[in-house]
């Protein structure tokens, strides 16, 4: 018994050094997205950034001997996932390339919340009132941050709400997914949505190309390299520790977005920022320490089990 314990306790300790690795190389990656965005058009980065992450998931998938395409591929769910991931990533690339990065990381830190609330409207979980009021609470951190109605109101900042609610939406159809999809074909598939983003994107934009410097070339491979490892950190993560105890250290993933926000761009926090990203913080907290198995990871989303019952 002791030997267990020991080995739960290391297993749990490496897991969540695996998550606050995997949150590091997200952040890192959102920074190098935003440099990249000062010289480049947005859509010519996300078509660069998509085709580059498909490219290294379809390596993966003949390395594994996968099929590229199944019928579950373009199953309901998965049409619905495709949607919101061009959404989320759209708007959440566009929001750091226009926005401080530490306000486009923070506000981005409620996409858990929006899951647990749509999980019970969608799919009938039984949220009990405690996680109600701890995501209201969460959504109020999310409006003192953004502040509508005052002079610190941005009209941009709407654009990292949205690409929340993107990636809250893609969540959520993820849940519904087929389990026979692996984590190999949905980071492919993810990928090329960010392709397809960025087509539209240039599409609406009207933006001729742009031809990137060595240096540009470098820091977008750079961008799509850190993207891929912080995926795969994330998988070690789940697949090492428990669920329950690694789950909250993707909160990380804030400390490191604004930590590099001061750091590289000379960012300043406000008192209203401080403020909501505590708000968020702690009432998310509370529901994925209070939700335990009832939570689990899938590519890089947050997945309600629909065998177990989230309440309070």
């Amino acid at each position: 018994m002791t030997l267990n314990i020991a080995t739960d306790r290391n297993s749990n300790l490496m897991g969540c050094i695996w998550m606050v690795a995997s949150m590091a190389a997200f952040a890192l990656e959102d920074t190098l997205i935003k440099i990249v965005s000062q010289t480049l058009p947005v859509g010519q980065i996300l078509i660069l950034f998509g085709l580059g992450g498909a490219f290294v998931f379809a390596c993966l998938i003949l390395i594994n001997g996968e099929r590229f395409f199944s019928p579950e591929v373009v199953s309901g769910p998965m049409r619905i996932r495709v949607v919101f991931e061009v959404t989320g990533r759209l708007f959440f690339v566009l929001s750091i390339s226009l926005l401080p990065l530490s306000t486009a990381t923070v506000i981005l830190q409620a996409t858990p919340l929006v899951v647990v609330a749509g999980a019970a409207r969608f799919f009938g979980e039984n949220v009990g009132w405690r996680k109600w009021v701890a995501i209201l609470i969460g959504l109020i951190g999310v409006v003192i941050i953004v502040q509508p109605g005052t002079g610190g109101f941005s009209i941009l900042s709407i654009l990292a709400v949205l690409g929340m609610i993107g990636f809250a939406g893609r969540d959520l159809a993820s849940r519904a997914a087929p389990t026979s999809i692996s984590a190999t074909i949905l980071g492919f598939y993810g990928f090329l949505s960010v392709a397809f983003a960025g087509v539209l994107f240039a599409a609406w934009q009207w933006a001729p190309f742009v031809q990137p410097d060595a240096g540009t070339t470098l820091i977008l491979l750079g961008a799509i390299c850190t993207g891929v490892v912080a995926y795969w950190c994330l998988m070690r993560a789940m697949r090492t520790g428990e669920v329950s105890i690694v789950t909250p250290f993707r909160y990380s993933r804030m400390l490191f977005g604004v930590l590099l926000g001061v750091l590289v761009f000379g960012e300043k926090l406000s008192n209203s920022m401080i403020m909501g990203s505590a708000m968020i913080i702690a009432s998310g907290l509370f529901v994925a320490l209070f939700s335990k198995s009832a939570i689990k990871i899938k590519d890089d989303v947050l997945v309600v089990s629909p065998k177990h019952k989230v309440s309070s």
